[in-house]
Formats: C-alpha cells, sequence, structure tokens
C-alpha cells in the first residue's frame, strides 16, 4: 500500500468509535457507523453500475451528510469524487461532466428538470442517484440515494483494493478560463493535512489498526460554513473526519449569519 487512504482510515475510525456522532444537518444526526454503512450502501451500487478503477463519480449537491456520506462510498470502491459548482450554467455543466470523463451523478432534487434536459448530451454517464429534498418525486431515469445508502450491504471494497495512490479530484472554478481538475494522490492530501492537525496526529506510513487502538474518543467537532463543492469545505470536512471529528453542515442554501450562530450555539462549536 502506497500511502494512506482517507476509505481505509474513516472505516477504522468506525470500528473504533461506532456509536461517536460524524455528521449533523439540521436535527439529523448521523453516528459514525451509520456513516460507513451508507457509504458502503453508495458503494455497492456504484460496483453493480460497473464501474472501473479510478472512474469519476459527479457530487452536484448542496452542503448535506448525503455528499460526505456518498464521498465515502466512492472512495471506498476507488472511485474518484468530482465537485460541481452548483451556480454553474448548462454549457459549464456540460463541459465539466464531459471533461471529467464523469460515469455517475450524485444529485439533489431541485437539479432534476436541468438534468432531465442535458443528460441525452452525456452518454457516458450510466447512473444517477437522486438525493431528495422536498422538490418532488425521484425521476424516472435515476435511483433513489436513501434506498442505495439504506440497503445495508456490508464493507464494500472492489477487487483492484486501495492505496494512498488513488485520486482525489477537485476542478477550479474557471473564474480566468475553463476548470481544470487537479489530481491529488490521497496520500499527499492526507499528509498536509496532518501535517497541521490539531489533536491527533497520524504517523507518517499508513498503519490503520492503530488508528483503531488510538482512536478512543470523538474527535473536535466543525462547522464547514463555505460549500462542500469548495476545496475549502471539502477539504476541511476531510480533516476533521479523519480525526475521527464530527462536521455539521448547514440547511440553508444560502449563507445565514443567524442560522450559522444558532448552529454554534446549539452544537457548542
Amino acid at each position: 500500500m502506497s500511502g494512506w487512504n482517507f476509505a481505509e482510515t474513516w472505516e477504522a475510525i468506525a470500528d473504533a468509535i461506532p456509536d461517536a456522532q460524524a455528521l449533523v444537518h439540521g436535527d439529523r444526526r448521523t453516528t459514525w457507523s451509520e456513516f460507513d454503512a451508507r457509504g458502503d450502501g453508495v458503494a455497492a451500487w456504484l460496483l453493480d453500475l460497473g464501474v472501473a478503477h479510478q472512474d469519476k463519480v459527479v457530487h452536484y449537491l448542496y452542503n448535506c451528510s448525503e455528499f460526505l456520506e456518498s464521498m465515502f462510498g466512492i472512495l471506498k470502491v476507488g472511485c474518484v469524487p468530482v465537485n460541481t459548482n452548483y451556480r454553474y450554467a448548462d454549457e459549464e455543466l456540460l463541459y465539466l461532466w464531459d471533461n471529467a470523463d464523469a460515469v455517475a451523478v450524485i444529485f439533489h432534487g431541485a437539479f432534476a428538470d436541468r438534468i432531465e434536459t442535458l443528460r441525452h448530451k452525456l452518454p457516458n454517464i450510466r447512473g444517477w442517484l437522486w438525493v431528495d429534498d422536498g422538490s418532488g418525486p425521484c425521476p424516472d431515469w435515476a435511483t433513489s440515494y436513501d434506498a442505495v445508502a439504506a440497503s445495508k450491504p456490508g464493507r464494500q471494497r472492489a477487487p483492484w483494493g486501495r492505496d494512498g495512490d488513488d485520486i482525489y479530484m477537485l476542478y477550479t472554478g474557471g473564474t480566468t478560463g475553463m476548470p481544470k481538475g487537479v489530481m491529488w494522490r490521497q496520500d499527499d492530501i492526507f499528509f498536509t493535512l496532518n501535517a497541521a492537525a490539531m489533536g491527533v496526529r497520524h504517523p507518517d506510513e499508513p498503519d490503520y489498526d492503530a488508528v483503531r487502538k488510538n482512536v478512543t474518543a470523538p474527535g473536535m467537532v466543525a462547522l464547514p460554513a463555505c460549500p462542500l463543492m469548495h476545496g475549502t469545505g471539502a477539504f476541511n470536512s476531510m480533516n476533521i473526519l479523519m480525526l475521527a471529528g464530527s462536521v455539521i453542515t448547514l440547511e440553508g442554501r444560502k449563507f445565514d449569519v443567524i442560522e450559522l450562530l444558532d448552529t454554534v450555539e446549539r452544537d457548542r462549536i
């Protein structure tokens, strides 16, 4: 194994503190055991879809627990999460998903009508996973995220395994040109985040049994107030989770300082 892998690390933490809080979104609280199991549901769906090693899977989501659950599932099977700016117009979405060679998209229901007009132009995308947000029913061309996440297939691992060379792809914003997919080795992200970690520090070389042994209590609680589809939100969330902490996401789809401060007070962040 060539370096640290996030899915391996998070599974070890789930083994160590299964009943501790991992995710919070509004009134919904997800334990580490549930985080792990729901990620397995997504992973099994991807394997059933016929994904290959390092295939790209798109997030087209607002901040939510499903964003991080599905990231876990994507990483479990050695696929690559791809961020999407939910403010992009049609042509930008088509460009990004084609440029990424995406094979699946996980999306909020609010985007279903837009996807309906675009999907016939994206023949390489084989699966659409619909996250219910109360905006309407699941389209007949998509699969319900909740059904997949709740399927409890057991721990999922692809035949090709996982290692630190597996990629995490972060698309740039496209401010000065078209967005570019920046490819990070997971071990490089892990090493960078670990160097700045507060509290728990992992060794330089991967040792998942040591993670299971050393993680005896939950880590810190954090609230990424920025979108998870940006690097700041994603990397900070990955950092908190690799340190056995808990990530809280806001329900509002626009920044609301009152919601932010109320959540900070409620969850003692």
